[in-house]
């Protein structure tokens, strides 16, 4: 099985991250743009759900024991060939020529949260999972081009609550917030949900593509000219 799959569902395609965690490596990576290119080549989809094979969590951001792994290898070049693949995964999703649905299925943490803000609209089961932005707590700042994704995702207000407290937020909190469209009470809730916004959306993929590059045109310009600046001298902790 792959770390990412998908499949497709009328109009609609439903990508599954298949681990327990889904945690982001250059694996994960790889599997993402992999699917994203298939989908985009399947004419007949007009919408895409980003979700999880776990009932427990969606996402749990960077993979540690990798990055540990690689960090004590002094693979550095490893490390920033695969910032730079996030970003290019951020991306394509920020610039991709239909709506793409995070259905936040369990927790939802770090890198996580931020591949859900880049995602144009976010549900999420509402009986169990937290979004959080541990960074606060374990001195990781976050890269420009991350805050302009979450900037997006998340009121001003509400995103200087979360990545200064590093608390957990839950699917009503979100909601209420306008975080997510909505809380869903639980995982077939979530399901139908999701899929019936999906098949709403049979726009055209070229007003679509050139909606949100206008709209995330800042975000990718501080992603391509700012983070570098560190990425390139792995300045990733304080």
């Amino acid at each position: 099985m792959a770390v990412v799959e998908w499949r497709k569902d009328g109009t609609v395609a439903v990508v599954v991250m298949n681990t327990s965690e889904n945690r982001h490596n250059p694996d994960f990576a790889a599997g993402l743009l992999r699917v994203f290119d298939e989908i985009e080549a399947d004419k007949e989809i007009t919408s895409t759900v980003l979700t999880s094979i776990d009932a427990k969590n969606w996402s749990l951001g960077i993979d540690l024991a990798w990055i540990t792994g690689a960090y004590g290898g002094q693979e550095f070049q490893s490390i920033k060939d695969f910032m730079y693949r996030m970003n290019n995964v951020f991306k394509r999703i920020l610039l991709f020529p239909m709506p793409v649905i995070a259905a936040m299925s369990g927790h939802t943490f770090g890198n996580g949260s931020i591949l859900a803000c880049t995602c144009d609209f976010r549900f999420m089961k509402a009986d169990r999972g937290y979004m959080c932005f541990p960074e606060v707590d374990i001195n990781i700042p976050f890269l420009p081009g991350m805050l302009q994704i979450m900037k997006k995702a998340i009121p001003y207000y509400k995103l200087e609550d979360l990545v200064y407290s590093g608390k957990r937020a839950g699917a009503l909190e979100l909601e209420k917030h306008h975080v997510i469209v909505k809380a869903c009470a639980d995982a077939d809730a979530l399901t139908k949900e999701v899929m019936d916004f999906a098949r709403s959306y049979q726009k055209g993929r070229t007003i679509f593509s050139e909606h949100k590059s206008r709209l995330h045109k800042h975000i990718i310009e501080i992603m391509d000219k700012e983070d570098p600046a560190y990425i390139e001298p792995l300045k990733l902790m304080v």
